[in-house]
């Protein structure tokens, strides 16, 4: 059963850009991602909004674009963008936005504060988004939130997998990311199993992966 919102409930209103917008009064998050899920698979739009005014945050899926925006309003005003390789992410980061709003999708991707960063090439996109960490404990937590998404252990509990049975063609800017991230930790990278898929990473397993990797499992 989900958490009821704590005050609650909570009035957010979708939009299409239409004028037909929908409001809803949701006792939880739950409530919410059913209601907003109705609205989406309803309508075919090249962009889809979901505004909760009294805090001034909002969440604009553009599905036309491959762009997930995420926009706090409030005190300190910030927008980010998020490309979209996969048509099935739209609804997973409405259902983060309802559960903790601008702030729950901190780990859902990588996130840029100029749109037109996101016209950069995959690879281009995943250096840069690396080197925005800078400390052990922030980079640690990014591989651990990259695995989480994508990974698993293999069976000798030796390696951690990530992008198990992904192509190469498939996450190409987290999987740069990736890859100059553990080069900055200084984890050890080994040659994936003949029988592995193309775009599989494996590194040997780090204590200082096991307690974040824990948390994403």
């Amino acid at each position: 059963m989900a958490r009821p919102y704590n005050p609650g409930p909570k009035q957010f209103v979708f939009a299409v850009g239409d004028g037909n917008d929908r409001q809803v009064r949701v006792s939880d998050a739950q409530e919410a991602y059913v209601a907003f899920s109705a609205f989406f698979r309803d309508r075919e739009s090249d962009t889809y909004t979901i505004s909760e005014e009294p805090s001034g945050q909002s969440l604009v899926l553009m599905p036309g674009q491959g762009v997930i925006s995420r926009i706090n309003g409030a005190d300190r005003p910030r927008s980010e963008y998020l490309r979209v390789d996969r048509g099935n992410r739209y609804l997973p980061s409405a259902m983060l936005f309802f559960e903790n709003g601008y702030a729950g999708l901190d780990r859902f991707g990588q996130w840029f504060s100029d749109l037109a960063d996101l016209d950069a090439s995959p690879e281009t996109r995943g250096v840069a988004r690396a080197a925005t960490f800078t400390t052990e404990a922030a980079a640690i937590e990014e591989v651990a939130r990259i695995w989480g998404d994508s990974g698993c252990v293999d069976p000798s509990d030796q390696y951690y997998v990530f992008f198990d049975s992904h192509g190469v063609d498939d996450d190409r800017a987290e999987r740069a990311e990736l890859l100059k991230l553990i080069e900055f930790l200084g984890i050890a990278r080994v040659d994936a199993p003949a029988e592995a898929a193309g775009g599989e990473i494996w590194v040997r397993t780090d204590p200082r992966l096991d307690v974040e990797c824990a948390r994403w499992s």
